[in-house]
Order: structure tokens, then C-alpha cells, then sequence
């Protein structure tokens, strides 16, 4: 293959460019490579459009009408939808999203838009190179052997981004289940096969979007990767395709897989492969262990699936090991929705926590985070535990000095407030934003950047903690029944009180010093 200074496919014998006309826009056409040996998808030959801007990719079998107006419409009134509008640029970056539909020789293929090149490996494993340049695919991520630094295929540090980075991550895969769901869409495969991360950017992309689900209309194609099938679907497998009680990917399998995903991402270990033993046959008990009989491995009141230490791979440590970091170090939020996920809605699907409270629950732990005073620690990042002698839960090291936690409050009526039961932790440098002044800002993928711009910031001072007031007009200490003006400062001490903003949803602060 011959390839110009621009990237640019100059040709080579055994190499052809071939064109594939589109099916939606007469006279449209797309070029793509052909070497004889296209990258192999599970249903689809993939090659590269001249400049790799692109890629074609073609169906193996033949599609049926009903698939066939399925891609059309994904590519034609759902992408509208979901990009040509306010706020589709967001999107764009979230989702990898056929942009046409092409068909050559019998055969009909999809145009979709290469990967950033965040979404490969820049240097991959830290003692080879074998998977430099391959795609990052979630599950290089959700696994504790990959990062275990005695692992002989242990993913490079420069890869791995920090605890935090994986929060931020997970925001952004529910922020796509979301817009999915909300256009009574439903992804039907979501996995960490058809997600992309990249820790270190802290984004990811939802991939193959060409299985998507639409009730009543157009059925799944799947059952769903493994690890990420929801119990109800595999518990009625063997059920013939149309008998009613068969159950199909749909919303809420989503939200099983969503879970799934993220638990994770942020424990390196799976939610329900645990020591119980449902049956002798390998393959029989995977399907009860996953289906019907599936079990939280952190159940509190049923221990019976928690790994058995003596049985797990010793490079899975110290992951593994659910004594040692329990799920709850992901915090209040985070706890109450993995309960919900894996205890109450794991075999009663409406139930499960929706795309919206994972986001939710995400962002509020991320203003719970403390960085870790150990520029060894792996994680770099852990959730405040709400105790008054906070330590790093994953190396150990004690947070040293006094602690400002910061309860928000908002206005229930005039002169009454009520907690907001949301909470942020000061760190040095630590930035107030919009979205904690006023409870009418909401910390999504609508804000202006406007509302991304902080508008204050707390530091540590001559040897006090303080904010400084960046932008708050109206900036109050009621404890001390004091202004504070643009570009000065305030202290934060134990029971004081500041008020954000005078403006309907504007929030009061309480502080409270811990670790003293």
C-alpha cells in the first residue's frame, strides 16, 4: 500500500478503489479502499474511505426490508433529530453515528465516521506494543488484571488516566443512553465492546449504532454481549423467538447493561461473577449465574455469591476483593443506585435506575472527591467517607489538616431552607461553578459556557481555608452579616454560613470543618 504525506491512499497493486453509491441521496457517492481483506466486524467487512475520514462498512447477509428501512431511518430522520439541532455538536462526539447508507453489488453498507484518535492506544501495554493502535475498547479498562503492575500485560500508566477520570468517563456514556432512551430509542448491545473510552481525554463514544431498538417497530438483533445481558432476557433464551413470554433487549435491558458498565469502570470487577456455584456445567451455570439465579456479589444480606479469594486470579487483586474495597467506597449516591441496580430492579427491570440518576449521581460524587496526598497512590482520587478522620481508601494515607464539607441548602420557602442532600469538598484550588450557586442551573449537556465558567474558588491561605469570590454579586457571610465583594475573599470556618445568590434557586452554604 502506498500512502501519500496526507494519509492518503495513492494505490498499489492488489489495491482498488471502489465506489459505493448512496441509497438515501441520488448521485451521492463514497470511495472506499479495497486490499482483498476488509477488518471483519461480527456482521460486517469494513474498509477505509481513501483519506480514513471514513469508513464503509457492508452487511455480510442480506438485509430484509424491515432491516433496510431501520438504516435508513438512522441515518436519515435519527441523526436529524439528534444533530441537527441545538446542541448536536455534543452528540456528535458521544456517538460514532452512520451518516449514510450505501449499496454495491447486492450488498448494502453504512458510511460512519473514523474514531478520534484519542479512542487508540497511544503506547498500550507498558511491556509491549501489541495492541499500539488498536481501538480502546472498554474491557482493556473494567479489569483489574490490566492495571495490576505485576500483570505481564498490564496496560502503560500514560494510558490509565485516574479514579476521577473514570467518573467522568461514565458521565458521558449516560449522558448518550439518555438522548437514546429519550427518543424512545434503545442501543439493544451496549457493552464495553460497543463503548470506547478514553481516561485520559475522559470521553468516550457508544459505537455500533446500527442495532438500535425502536418498540413496536423494529426488533433487536441481539441478545446483547456477555457480562452485559440483562437476567430477564437470558433466563428466557430458549423460549422460541416470538413466544410472548420471551423476553428482548429493550430500555431497561439498557439500563442493566448501563449499570453493568459502570460499576465496572470504577471496581474493575464484575457485579455478578461471584464464588456461588449454580450447577456443575460450566455453560449451564454461567447462564443461571448471569440469568435467573443472578446475584449482586455485594448483597448485604446474602453473602453467598461474594468472591472466593482463594479462587480468583491473583492478578484480579486487590479488586477482587469486596472486603477490602467495597462498592460503598463509590460513595452515598453511587451505593443507593447499585443497590437499586443489582438488589431491587435485578430481576424487576422497571425498577432499575434510569440514564439520568446515573448522571446525576455521577456528578454529585465527583464533588465529593479528594485528591490523594500520595503521588504514589494508583487512584490518585477517593470519595470523602463522611467520617472525621478520612483516609485514602486505596493506599492508605491519611488526609493531613482541617477539611472543609460544604452542605448546599436551598429555599423552600421564604426564610425556611432545607438541605439540598448535596454536598461539595473543598481541596486546594477546588472551583465553585454555577451549577452549586443556583439549584436552577443544572450540571448537564446543556450548559452555555457561560456556566462552565467558575465563578469562584477555594484555596488554602496562610494556613486557613478560603473562597474567592470571582464572579458572585451577591455573595453573603450570614454568620458574620458581611458583603463579599467581586475580587475579595472570605474564611471558611466550622457553622458558618454563606449565601450564594440573592436570585430565585440561589443556595445557602453551611460549613462544616472536618478532620479536626
Amino acid at each position: 500500500m502506498v500512502v501519500n504525506q496526507a494519509g492518503n491512499f495513492t494505490g498499489k497493486p492488489g489495491y482498488r478503489i471502489r465506489t459505493a453509491p448512496s441509497v438515501v441521496h441520488p448521485g451521492k457517492t463514497y470511495q472506499y479502499v479495497d486490499n482483498g481483506e476488509p477488518m471483519r466486524g461480527g456482521m460486517k467487512d469494513v474498509y477505509f474511505g481513501p483519506d480514513r475520514s471514513y469508513v464503509v462498512a457492508f452487511y455480510r447477509d442480506k438485509q430484509d426490508y424491515n432491516s433496510r428501512e431501520r438504516l435508513q431511518k438512522i441515518v436519515t430522520q435519527y441523526y436529524d433529530s439528534f444533530f441537527n439541532r441545538e446542541g448536536g455538536d455534543y452528540f456528535k462526539e458521544l456517538y460514532c453515528w452512520p451518516t449514510d447508507m450505501v449499496e454495491e453489488g447486492g450488498k448494502v453498507g453504512l458510511v460512519v465516521p473514523t474514531y478520534n484518535k484519542a479512542f487508540f492506544f497511544q503506547k498500550g501495554y507498558a511491556t509491549s506494543e501489541g495492541i499500539k493502535g488498536k481501538e480502546k475498547q472498554g474491557l482493556w479498562f473494567a479489569s483489574g488484571k490490566f492495571r495490576n503492575k505485576g500483570f505481564s500485560l498490564r496496560l502503560d500508566e500514560s494510558e490509565l488516566g485516574n479514579w476521577l477520570s473514570y467518573f467522568q468517563v461514565c458521565v458521558k456514556i449516560a449522558r448518550g443512553v439518555k438522548r437514546l432512551h429519550a427518543a424512545g430509542l434503545a442501543h439493544s448491545d451496549l457493552s464495553y465492546k460497543n463503548v470506547l473510552v478514553d481516561p485520559v481525554s475522559r470521553s468516550a463514544t457508544i459505537i455500533d449504532i446500527d442495532g438500535l431498538v425502536v418498540p413496536g417497530l423494529y426488533p433487536p438483533d441481539v441478545i446483547g454481549t456477555a457480562d452485559f445481558i440483562a437476567p430477564e432476557v437470558l433466563s428466557t433464551k430458549h423460549l422460541e423467538l416470538r413466544d410472548p413470554a420471551r423476553k428482548h433487549a429493550n430500555r431497561t435491558t439498557d439500563l442493566h447493561a448501563l449499570a453493568v458498565m459502570i460499576y465496572m469502570y470504577l471496581l474493575y470487577r464484575h457485579p455478578l461473577k461471584g464464588g456461588k456455584v449454580n450447577s456443575l456445567d460450566t455453560e449451564q451455570d454461567d447462564l443461571l449465574s448471569m440469568g435467573e439465579k443472578a446475584l449482586f456479589i455485594e448483597n448485604p444480606t446474602d453473602l453467598s455469591n461474594r468472591p472466593k479469594l482463594d479462587q480468583v486470579s491473583k492478578w484480579a487483586l486487590p479488586w477482587a476483593d469486596v472486603s477490602k474495597l467495597p462498592y460503598t467506597l463509590t460513595g452515598p449516591y453511587l451505593k443507593t443506585l447499585f443497590d437499586q441496580a443489582f438488589i431491587t430492579g435485578l430481576h424487576n427491570p422497571n425498577m432499575r435506575p434510569n440514564a439520568d440518576s446515573w448522571e446525576q449521581a455521577l456528578l454529585k460524587t465527583t464533588d465529593l472527591m479528594q485528591p490523594c496526598a500520595n503521588p504514589q497512590c494508583d487512584q490518585k482520587w477517593f470519595v470523602f467517607d463522611n467520617t472525621n478522620a478520612p483516609k485514602c481508601p486505596f493506599c492508605g494515607t491519611p488526609v493531613k489538616g482541617t477539611l472543609p464539607v460544604l452542605d448546599l441548602y436551598y429555599q423552600f420557602k421564604p426564610t425556611v431552607w432545607h438541605p439540598e442532600n448535596h454536598r461539595l469538598m473543598v481541596y486546594h484550588n477546588q472551583y465553585l461553578f454555577q451549577w452549586h450557586v443556583n439549584r436552577n442551573v443544572v450540571r448537564n449537556e446543556r450548559l452555555t459556557k457561560e456556566q462552565m465558567i467558575p465563578v469562584g474558588y477555594f484555596t488554602f491561605h496562610h494556613n486557613k481555608w478560603v473562597l474567592v469570590n470571582q464572579k458572585l454579586d451577591s455573595l453573603k457571610d450570614l454568620t458574620e452579616d458581611k458583603e463579599i465583594p467581586i475580587g475579595t475573599m472570605v474564611d471558611l470556618t466550622d457553622g458558618k454560613k454563606l449565601l450564594l445568590s440573592r436570585e430565585e434557586g440561589g443556595r445557602i452554604i453551611v460549613i462544616t470543618m472536618a478532620n479536626k
